[in-house]
């Protein structure tokens, strides 16, 4: 199993994040690569489904997410189905703190066999990194110090 985790903390209240980053017209404002997200997409209760397409590794490639766990200002865990790229379990990590709160990004998937595989230990790998800290990057953006109201 590839685990891959990043933190940041943000000087927001972490009801005010988690809203934001909840919050799928937020998500192409703060989600690198991502090229749209379906109208049908709902997000908000264990089973809602969302339907995007992103550009990773320098292709489209659509994801279908859907959502297990929603626990308000504290948890978000979903899995991830795309061709050509293994399974994901993803969890978002919300914790309140005294000048803002933290966040963690956590991506699960098995690689796959043979040369697949090889490619998702490394290449796939690289990619999430990536993606997990430019994400943060773009929240450090739209989650900025000095008030407690995300950016439009």
């Amino acid at each position: 199993m590839t685990h891959l985790e990043a933190r940041r903390r943000f000087p927001v209240s972490v009801e005010r994040g988690f809203d934001y980053i909840t919050d799928l017209q937020n998500w192409p404002a703060y989600w690198p690569g991502l090229e749209r997200v379906d109208p049908s997409s709902e997000w908000g209760s264990p089973g809602d489904r969302a339907r995007l397409t992103i550009r990773l590794l320098g292709r489209e490639v659509d994801l279908e997410l859907t959502l297990q766990r929603f626990e308000r200002c504290r948890l978000v865990e979903y899995t991830s189905v795309q061709p050509g790229l293994p399974d994901a379990r993803h969890a978002r990590l919300f914790t309140a703190a005294t000048d803002g709160f933290d966040y963690g990004i956590v991506v699960d998937y098995e690689p796959r066999p043979g040369l697949r595989g090889l490619l998702d230990r490394t290449l796939l790998r690289r990619g999430i990194s990536r993606a997990m800290e430019q994400t943060l990057r773009n929240l450090e953006r739209e989650l900025p110090a000095g008030g407690d109201e995300p950016r439009d």
